[in-house]
């Protein structure tokens, strides 16, 4: 009677074992996108209100400049 299971070969080895290191690499690139995602984000909120400052501290300067001239 012959064995039901597979013969494990070295290059069937090589070859599973090389699968499962390009798939954990895949991973760690998608896990290290995602990462960079969520930071450009956070820069753009950032970004945003920084320039919502600039241009509400204009205006303010502005608004005060003409109540200032204005009598």
């Amino acid at each position: 009677m012959r064995d039901a299971r597979p013969f494990a070969c070295a290059p069937g080895l090589k070859l599973e074992a090389h699968e499962r290191l390009s798939a954990m690499q895949v991973q760690a690139l998608n896990d290290r996108m995602e990462r960079y995602e969520v930071m450009l984000e956070r820069m753009e909120r950032r970004l945003w209100l920084t320039v919502y400052g600039v241009v509400g501290v204009i205006l303010a300067q502005g608004v005060q400049g003409l109540l200032a001239a204005t009598p």
